[in-house]
């Protein structure tokens, strides 16, 4: 098995002793390490994305396609290696629908021979049923959308996931997908890379710190390699973690080095002839001609933000209602499936059989292909048809528990919004709104930066994903402006907002108030206190108790040097053994390993030490010679001195803010 078996950290014998010396032979210091560390979790993630895209095609084809009589266009970017010559495929029940033109310019229609509506309802609703089934019996956390998964591991459980996880994710998704449930597949390669990254850090031994880092870094691999956009993979691993624009800048160089990697390998799988082709195609140009243009892209704006609010709302609502239905988990997905394909069925016979109405089924891809290089063949009231109903039927079938993920039906929905949107404006405002596609590509990105609180990746992954950078001011209008009035919105339940809210950074970020003062600022010299020879009996050091509230005795020799200390507590163990009182002394009771503190010390060694053995005093000692006695600090004073430092800078923080 890739990911090993059992728990983390339960590998056979050979394989954690291997990793233990790799993991001496790397300096967790330098540089090197993380290269090494996040190459070896890009080459998976690659291949990883190699096996679920494949996977996932083949389904598509020889189930969807084959059986449901269905064939689901993909973008021109990425061809399916199964997709049957153009001739051989007829229109629905006879006819001759078709999607269009396609890269090789011939007609690429969508219906088999024996498509019928119940077979396509038997398709997606055995999809999911054969997801649920696998998910719920193997790994009930893989269900819904990764990406949310390994952010809650991020924060949650210390960049723990399961081995079994990933598998289980890239065979149920490939189903849920494949069969045509709507869903995307950033969820599913996410947790491949984040898998992968976090066992390898198990196996190795590292820290918890480590381990995070490795998984966030298998996670934006596994994006970039799966929507050919490196940068905006390393980009997402950063950012998708926090909800108020933070990121996690440890994440950063390891996230760029397994992308880099992870893209190098995926794209080997490609022909030749896309093999470094933006997903959508090399064809996507537009221009950004006049500041005029930004008054209609804001109002877009405010279009995707109400979109978005409603799409998550949805989501969520739909997985409440689900979760409350009085049946097995397995079979939610199946019910969650026959509902996604009667949607789709009815919006393609309201719309006349047109064939792109079948885009709420799958990933959408191919329409979202035409939406973006030709919208005039698509009217306003079908664009619209296809975002609602993609935000119901992703609502059904990732909200029921199937398995998917939710980066590709959003941009879907955002690319056709935006595009209704640029008609209807086109039509008012023709001078100024003249490319109703650009609408198109600018939605992708606003509507999935507001919602899934990543505006700047978002950015970057939509030019990567078209290969046009020219709209980059306008779609870092809509961005930035979807960003911020979603604010309350957000896709993904399990981010925090910043890292100062993240469980793994508690603590990182208290502020040390003792910082700067040392034990001399604390410390009250020529105090009285008793000494207790060495040689001093025990019945006379019993007396000595009763005649003094001092709890610690230091125990010094002829010349005066302390050679130990010891507690009333220690002396209290003999006091019902009267036989030994004559005979032990103070250097039978006392223990030599003495723990101190200098003048020079800071407080905060000080606090460590009065805590690691729970003592309420230390001895303070000559840096220069140990065995002088200087006196004894007390806890109480120094947490007294540590919380009047704290009130004075509250009080300072208080008038700087007034």
């Amino acid at each position: 098995c890739l990911f090993g078996s059992g728990a983390p950290g339960k590998a056979d014998p050979p394989v954690i002793a291997l990793f233990e010396q790799l993991g001496k032979l790397l300096d967790i210091k330098t540089t090197t390490k993380w290269i090494l560390l996040a190459g070896a979790v890009g080459v998976v993630a690659g291949l990883g994305a190699i096996v679920f895209q494949i996977a996932t095609q083949a389904v598509s084809h020889f189930v969807l396609g084959e059986l449901g009589g269905y064939h689901p266009p993909e973008a021109a970017g990425e061809p399916s290696p199964f997709r049957r010559e153009p001739e051989s495929v007829v229109g629905a029940e006879g006819g001759a629908e078709s999607l269009g033109p396609t890269e090789g310019g011939g007609e690429e229609r969508v219906f088999g021979e024996n498509f019928s509506w119940w077979r396509l309802v038997l398709v997606v609703g055995g999809g999911g049923l054969v997801s649920g089934v696998i998910v719920y019996t193997l790994a009930p956390e893989a269900e819904g959308h990764g990406t949310d998964a390994a952010i809650d591991a991020f924060h949650n459980n210390r960049g723990i996931i399961r081995p079994l996880v990933p598998l289980v994710k890239t065979v149920a998704s490939a189903v849920t997908i494949g069969t045509g449930g709507s869903g995307g597949r950033e969820g599913p390669i996410a947790q491949i890379g984040a898998g992968f990254g976090s066992n390898l850090a198990t196996w190795l031994g590292l820290p918890a710190r480590d381990r995070r880092i490795m998984l966030a870094a298998g996670m934006g691999a596994g994006i970039g390699a799966i929507f050919r956009a490196p940068l905006a993979g390393a980009l997402f691993a950063t950012e998708i973690l926090y909800s108020d624009a933070d990121v996690e800048a440890d994440v950063l160089v390891p996230a760029a080095t397994a992308s880099v990697v992870s893209y190098s390998v995926y794209s080997q799988m490609l022909p030749a002839e896309v093999r470094y082709v933006p997903l959508f195609g090399s064809s996507i140009q537009h221009q950004f001609r006049s500041p005029l243009e930004l008054i209609p892209y804001a109002l877009l704006s405010l279009i995707l933000v109400l979109v978005g609010v409603l799409y998550v709302r949805m989501f969520y609502g739909t997985h409440r209602l689900f979760k409350k239905l009085p049946v097995v988990p397995h079979v939610r997905p199946a019910i969650g499936g026959v509902a996604t394909a009667l949607v789709a069925l009815g919006l393609f016979w309201l719309g006349g059989r047109n064939p792109h109405a079948l885009a709420v089924l799958g990933s959408g891809y191919g329409t979202l292909q035409v939406v973006l290089t030709e919208a005039s063949k698509l009217s306003i009231p079908l664009l619209v048809a296809v975002a609602c109903g993609k935000i119901v039927t992703t609502s059904l079938t990732i909200g029921s528990g199937g398995s998917g993920g939710v980066f590709g039906p959003s941009m879907v929905i955002g690319g056709s919004t935006g595009v209704a949107v640029g008609l209807a404006l086109h039509q008012w405002w023709p001078s100024v709104v003249q490319a109703p596609e650009a609408f198109g590509i600018v939605g992708m990105a606003g509507f999935f930066a507001g919602i899934a609180r990543a505006p700047i990746s978002t950015v970057i992954m939509v030019r990567e994903m078209t290969g046009d950078y020219s709209l980059l001011v306008p779609t870092m209008l809509a961005s930035t402006l979807c960003f911020v009035l979603c604010r309350r919105t957000k896709l993904y339940e399990k981010q925090v907002p910043t890292r100062l809210d993240s469980p793994a950074h508690r603590g990182d970020f208290i502020v040390d108030v003792l910082e700067g003062y040392h034990v001399r600022d604390v410390f009250e010299p020529g105090r009285p206190l008793v000494l207790i020879p060495e040689s001093m009996p025990l019945e006379d050091i019993v007396h000595k108790l009763a005649e003094t509230h001092q709890h610690y005795f230091p125990v010094v020799d002829k010349d005066g040097k302390m050679v130990g200390i010891f507690s009333a507590d220690d002396v209290r163990a003999y006091l019902y053994d009267e036989t030994i009182w004559r005979l032990a002394v103070a250097r039978d009771i006392m223990t030599s390993n003495i723990v101190s503190v200098t003048l020079d010390d800071d407080l905060n060694t000080a606090m460590q030490r009065f805590t690691a053995l729970n003592l309420d005093e230390l001895p303070v000692v000559d840096k220069d010679d140990p065995g002088k006695l200087l006196g004894m600090l007390r806890r109480k004073e120094t947490i007294a001195f540590y919380n009047q430092k704290l009130m004075e800078l509250k009080r300072a923080a208080r008038e700087a803010n007034e």
